[in-house]
């Protein structure tokens, strides 16, 4: 299993002048040193991280992981990042947005997960901003977007597309246009009959940073380490 970590984008909702992965929680830490830190500590070795914005600036912090450059950072989104990342390899990837604060424990569980691909969701109301998803008959996810209608949650960030599926979805994210999140294939492969398991992570921490109010939740939710 490989893991990739999406941290190219500019974050301008959040205006920071550095990449917002960089962030520092209130122990210390920043938001991508404990995504890195909790994969590890997981046995989660081989981690690569896409870059864009101020990319040395994230390199220097991270001397010890796999870089990919997506040098169009600056216009396209997450669908274009994913696939500079993935479409060279042949492996389990574990992927996760850049601005995503969580538990460890909800790493520790997914990983334990081998027979579907899967994204991570939060059973909860949902803004027009969250990407959101349905399920079908037999559980599985059928619609995942921001434009989702009576939505069943939210999708937090976190998802594993297994080795068996990950060709099938390179070649969707080929296919998404410059500014669809990687999300848009998710839906292409699922019409093409690709089973994409909802995880419930409800029961734990996890915080996109999106906002300044995010930012302001995840310092209030994480204020310490973390190293159960």
């Amino acid at each position: 299993m490989k893991a990739v970590i999406l941290a190219a984008g500019i974050g301008s909702r959040l205006s920071r002048p550095f990449p917002k992965s960089l962030s520092v929680l209130p122990y210390g830490e920043t938001i991508l040193g404990r995504q890195v830190r909790i994969l590890k500590d997981l046995g989660v070795n081989e981690i690569i991280i896409v870059v864009g914005f101020k990319m040395t600036l994230i390199m220097e912090n991270f001397p010890e992981v796999y870089y990919k450059y997506n040098p169009n950072y600056y216009i396209t989104n997450t669908s274009k990042s994913l696939l500079c990342a993935i479409e060279d390899l042949d492996d389990d990837i574990l992927w996760m947005n850049g601005d995503v604060v969580f538990d460890k424990a909800i790493i520790r569980e997914v990983l334990s997960i081998k027979d579907d691909s899967f994204v991570c969701v939060d059973c909860k109301s949902c803004g027009e901003e969250e990407v959101k998803y349905t399920r079908d008959d037999q559980g599985y996810i059928n619609e995942i977007s921001k434009e989702v209608v009576n939505a069943e949650g939210e999708a937090v960030g976190i998802n594993m597309i297994l080795k068996k599926d990950l060709k099938t979805y390179a070649e969707a994210l080929r296919k998404c246009d410059d500014n669809d999140y990687f999300e848009k294939g998710i839906e292409m492969i699922i019409h093409d009959g690709v089973k994409i398991k909802p995880v419930d992570i409800s029961n734990y921490k996890c915080i996109e940073v999106d906002f300044e109010e995010d930012w302001v939740s995840a310092q209030a939710s994480f204020q310490t380490r973390d190293n159960k």
